[in-house]
């Protein structure tokens, strides 16, 4: 079986704050996130909840792609959810 690595973005509870992340084992990240195992920006600001993600076969297309999005604006990040997530739910459950 082939690495898979994931972009990821979570939010808080609120839905108002944003942060893109990428990991080689997204269950595990998430859980991190979650549990508040990371000090930082994500346990600063409670972003635990997963509402979108992408998943790659190498490392550095998943890095880019999470550059990507870091760059862009908030309405861009915002516009992905959307379209995978419209009611920006949880997502944790289903990976």
């Amino acid at each position: 079986m082939n690495k898979q690595y994931n972009i990821y973005i979570l939010t808080n509870e609120h839905n108002n704050v944003l942060y893109t992340g990428v990991t080689s084992n997204l269950k595990k990240r998430v859980y991190e996130h979650k549990k508040k195992l990371i000090s930082g920006f994500t346990k600063k600001y409670n972003t635990n909840k997963l509402v979108y993600y992408e998943t790659f076969d190498n490392a550095y297309n998943a890095i880019v792609r999470e550059k990507k999005i870091k760059g862009g604006s908030r309405k861009k990040k915002i516009d992905l959810i959307n379209r995978m997530n419209p009611k920006w739910k949880d997502l944790y459950d289903d990976i």
